[in-house]
């Protein structure tokens, strides 16, 4: 007997990364050395305070019960003193900060706890690929909008509402510094966004996980006034403090919406470890020196990921910031899905093909600075041997 998945799995299919992973795996098992360029998984290890407060709190007799749907004070206010000193944004942590295990999950609990079947919702394209599964297991309708490179990424709010009614519209997803294309953010596009926001009656949803990454201006799209009544922002210490597996995230926001959403956690989950709590608490003081040491190690990474993208012809905004780097291929790649697969195949590389962020990226690829410079060297070796130029292999 097999029994009827539900109906809404029809509407998304098996997360990208989780398919294409799973075949370098098996490369691997076969004998095959893949450097894969395409995750954007640090390597790099929380700080030592971070991981040192975990292991105290593990050794702790009473640490291993449920905790808090919403962290323990001491996590809230920690949360609260970091969007102070890096964004000069004021939050109360008893209402306006919620913990979250990763921001991801956050996407979904906004989702649920705002969108009805049939509400519609703006998604950037192109753009982070859980805006629009997570929209579609919802029932809600997606409208694309598009972000080009001859506007910064940035988006065109008068193609938006020339594109027709917006009265169905109940959230607008953006994500500064954006994914994938390494776009800072713009202080006059939030103002715009929030006015927009209001104009429309809609959420605005910032996405904010790549702030502290190769940026010397971190910023926060609450920064701007009033931007409380329309907005919220998810943040993240996956990229920033080197704590993706930990699952370590936050909501900022007014405090009704955030109460909103936290009917929808508090029916999910019972509450993140404790010794997950103090090692992020612990992470929130790294110094500016520890940030510092990080983003050279990117830097490093970065110039070499910029000679594989010249290598292979493509061309890139060597302005961009945050984890990745997003480049345009050269003129006469027709499919930049076969030319990363022949990538992968002939010199043993992975590199993300553009297609899968949206329509947008379908000319473009994005390399990851999540691996040493060792392996990036030897990536750049591999597709120098292989041929690679700019034209397919």
């Amino acid at each position: 007997m097999i029994i009827e998945a539900a109906k809404r799995l029809e509407t998304v299919k098996e997360y990208y990364f989780s398919i294409k992973l799973r075949q370098i795996r098996e490369l691997v098992a076969s004998g095959k050395d893949i450097i894969n360029l395409g995750i954007g998984s640090p390597d790099l290890p929380p700080s030592e305070h971070a991981r040192n407060a975990a292991i105290e709190t593990i050794r702790e007799d009473k640490a291993h019960g449920y905790q808090s749907y919403t962290g323990i004070p001491a996590l809230r206010q920690a949360m609260s003193d970091w969007y102070q000193r890096t964004y000069q944004v004021t939050l109360n942590p008893n209402g306006e900060l919620l913990p979250l295990m990763g921001s991801k999950e956050g996407i979904m609990h906004i989702s649920m706890a705002f969108l009805n079947a049939g509400d519609e919702v703006l998604v950037p394209n192109p753009g982070y690929l859980t805006y629009s599964s997570v929209s579609r297991l919802v029932g809600a309708k997606i409208r694309y909008y598009n972000l080009e490179a001859t506007n910064n990424w940035q988006p065109n709010l008068q193609e938006i509402e020339t594109s027709g009614g917006l009265e169905k519209v109940k959230i607008m997803w953006v994500n500064y510094p954006h994914m994938p294309t390494g776009a800072d953010a713009n202080h006059a596009s939030f103002e715009a966004l929030i006015a927009f926001a209001k104009k429309h009656q809609l959420l605005l949803v910032n996405d904010n996980p790549y702030s502290l990454v190769l940026n010397n201006k971190p910023s926060s799209i609450l920064q701007v006034a009033g931007a409380k009544e329309v907005a919220l922002e998810l943040n993240s210490l996956s990229k920033s403090h080197n704590m993706a597996g930990w699952r370590v995230g936050m909501l900022a926001g007014k405090v009704d919406y955030l109460q909103n959403v936290l009917k929808v956690k508090s029916n999910m989950d019972s509450g993140m470890f404790l010794g997950i709590q103090k090692a992020a608490i612990a992470s929130f003081q790294n110094t500016k020196e520890w940030h510092t040491s990080q983003n050279d190690i990117y830097a490093k990474r970065k110039a070499i990921a910029i000679q594989i993208l010249e290598t292979l012809g493509c061309s890139f905004d060597p302005q961009q910031v945050g984890l990745f780097v997003w480049a345009k291929v050269p003129k006469n790649v027709d499919s930049v899905e076969t030319w990363t697969d022949e990538i992968l195949d002939k010199a043993e590389v992975f590199i993300t093909p553009g297609f899968i962020f949206g329509s947008a990226g379908e000319k473009y690829v994005r390399i990851s600075l999540c691996s040493s410079v060792e392996r990036l060297r030897e990536a750049s070796k591999r597709i120098q041997g292989a041929g690679v130029r700019s034209q397919n292999i």
